[in-house]
């Protein structure tokens, strides 16, 4: 006995059974449930920067709290990374200095030699230790990553408490390149040994600027 042709056809079937999945789901559809608040508080610390310079050193880090740009270099001269460093280079004016040409760089590749960089940062988050940093320039920004060692600069007016209040003071969508950095690179394997400098920077220090604006 011959089957009928529809019978015949697994894709009419498939079809049919799609079409009763989503006329059932539509029939269930509840349109006036009411959408919940967008959480955006976080927790707020009565001395972020206190609660900063905690939290990075638990990551591997160093937090210097300077008055002026010029105590912040000062502090780089007592830091053997810094002093023993062949190839420096700096993008903060009155701290640290570049001892190279960095303005005939054009491939980024050729920074991969760099011992020590002082860059700028925006702003810092205490909750996480995290500097937010950002360029425009491809050789600058990938200084944060091909360094042996790594000084970032931030306004002390600039650190915050928690990543709530940063995003609501962070231009995302103009930056051509922006990320957080938290502590010198680092992982961990299956024992939880900490291993500092896996994929980047060995060492990293965040001076908090107080004559920064």
């Amino acid at each position: 006995m011959s089957l009928p042709a529809a019978d015949l056809n697994p894709q009419r079937h498939t079809v049919s059974s799609r079409d009763e999945i989503l006329s059932r789901v539509r029939l269930h559809q509840q349109n006036d449930v009411t959408p919940t608040t967008p959480f955006t508080e976080g927790i707020l610390f009565a001395d972020p920067h206190a609660h900063y310079a905690e939290i990075l050193s638990s990551v591997g880090g160093r937090c210097e709290r300077v008055t002026t740009l010029a105590d912040a270099s000062a502090h780089l001269e007592g830091l053997v990374q810094y002093t023993s460093a062949a190839k420096t280079c700096s993008l903060v004016e009155g701290v640290g200095i570049t001892n190279f040409d960095l303005q005939a760089v054009s491939d980024p590749h050729d920074v991969e030699d760099v011992d020590f960089a002082i860059l700028p940062g925006q702003l810092a988050v205490a909750e996480n230790a995290a500097v937010w940093v950002s360029s425009h320039d491809p050789v600058h920004r990938i200084l944060h990553f091909l360094t042996q060692h790594l000084a970032l600069v931030v306004p002390s007016a600039r650190v915050i408490s928690n990543l709530h209040e940063a995003y609501e003071q962070l231009e995302v969508g103009p930056s051509v390149f922006g990320t957080w950095i938290s502590g010198p690179s680092k992982t961990a394997d299956i024992e939880q040994s900490l291993v500092i400098g896996a994929h980047g920077a060995r060492s990293l220090t965040v001076f908090l600027v107080d004559e920064l604006p």
